[in-house]
């Protein structure tokens, strides 16, 4: 049969993978429902069958990756079932931002509002960002939550506890603040070595040097530049040839050539993509600033960084310290890349594109079953890849088809 190539099918995901031949796709990049009812939509009522999984691996070819988004609170039954599916779980990517925003009980004011009391006002809060109350139906997809406004846009009043116990239970809450969405990656089982597999198939192996991230200066894997760490002894990690002239030597060379193979091609992606936001990188241990010239490395208009394969572009990278930056990040999903689209859990477009370079090969057809708006097919173009979207909402189908219309961003 002829394969829909750069398709976006309207219609239940399962019933038209059926119609699909043996291992015809490359990689599987999707952002399925998270099981946690977000907004009421119906359709995020539980995280996707066994059934589904099973279909996606049907069609993928032996060793081709699977890259699913995932709720931090659902994640485990996510990974359950695309394993029970017959997947590899291989690992998972955290993908952390810090634009979230608590949805949590205070206990203080619950305790008082059982108890019938009024509490009195002692002040206003400015509400969040700019000095305004969050409450546009895209900021409320993200997240954001009105600080407890009677009217959008209003400050929120401050109120102390009016009961004993609220006094005692003040500052107490029942929820944390979301910084992360998971992301589980799984491959489909293959016989023989990746070698063999990657020959025939084509699949079974990451895009390692097509998503580096520019060095910043930091020690690498092989130590300190100067190899100075090869002779130091820590407590737990002492080890017989530390104490070994020729040995650590040796491990001075081997620092050295690490570090020249990183400053040519950049860091080995890591199982962690941050958002870049001040309250991110603000986590992360500080640095010596860096400057290097090289290829896809450095901020692109996309408001990410990290290399970006198959581009001619020369970008340079010159970053004031912080190590966070040997991380690839890339910001949540601005109002232009959404495309006016309602939908609520937009992805940006560059995070969907190193998805997509990092485990599909050139030229590869990427499935997405929970198609959405479109960016996963928007990424797949970019990348030069061939897309097939499935979606289930015919309004969804609508603003995917009008995003490849209006042609790419960036």
């Amino acid at each position: 049969m002829n394969l829909p190539i750069n398709q976006i099918i309207c219609g239940d995901n399962v019933e038209t993978l059926r119609t699909l031949p043996d291992a015809c796709v490359d990689s599987c990049v999707t952002d399925p429902p998270y099981g946690l009812a977000f907004m009421g939509k119906r359709w995020d009522y539980d995280v996707p069958s066994v059934e589904v999984w099973q279909e996606c691996l049907r069609v993928l070819k032996p060793g081709g990756h699977l890259l699913a988004f995932a709720g931090t609170r659902t994640q485990h039954r996510m990974a359950v079932r695309i394993e029970d599916a017959g997947f590899e779980i291989r690992d998972m990517i955290a993908w952390v931002y810090g634009s979230g925003f608590p949805k949590s009980l205070d206990v203080s004011k619950a305790i008082d509002k059982a108890a019938g009391m009024e509490r009195d006002v002692v002040g206003y809060s400015a509400g969040f960002g700019k000095g305004s109350t969050f409450s546009s139906e895209y900021q409320t997809a993200q997240g954001y939550r009105p600080a407890y406004t009677e009217k959008a846009g209003q400050p929120a009043p401050i109120t102390a506890p009016a009961t004993e116990a609220a006094k005692q239970w003040d500052g107490w809450g029942t929820a944390l603040k979301p910084a992360l969405e998971p992301i589980t990656v799984a491959r489909k089982p293959f016989p023989g070595t990746v070698a063999e597999n990657v020959l025939e198939h084509g699949t079974g192996a990451m895009n390692i040097d097509g998503c580096r991230v520019a060095p910043t200066g930091e020690a690498l894997r092989g130590g300190a530049k100067d190899g100075s760490s090869a002779s130091k002894v820590h407590e737990g990690w002492d080890r017989p040839w530390k104490h070994d002239a020729e040995h650590c030597l040796q491990a001075k060379q081997r620092s050295e050539e690490n570090q020249q193979k990183a400053e040519q091609l950049g860091r080995w992606p890591a199982n962690l993509i941050h958002d870049g936001s001040d309250e991110v990188t603000g986590l992360f241990p500080e640095t010596a600033p860096a400057k290097a010239g090289q290829r896809g490395a450095g901020k692109a208009e996309t408001g990410c960084y990290g290399a970006y394969g198959g581009e001619s572009t020369e970008r340079g990278h010159d970053d004031a310290g912080g190590s966070a930056a040997r991380f690839f990040y890339c910001a949540k999903a601005s109002a232009d890349e959404r495309r006016r689209s309602k939908h609520p859990t937009v992805k940006p477009v560059a995070l969907m594109r190193y998805l997509v370079r990092l485990v599909t090969p050139p030229g590869g057809l990427v499935l997405d079953p929970f198609g959405g708006s479109g960016t996963t097919a928007e990424a797949a173009r970019l990348e030069h890849c061939r897309f097939l979207l499935l979606e289930l909402s015919p309004e969804y189908c609508a603003d995917a088809e009008e995003r490849l219309r209006q042609g790419v961003l960036f």
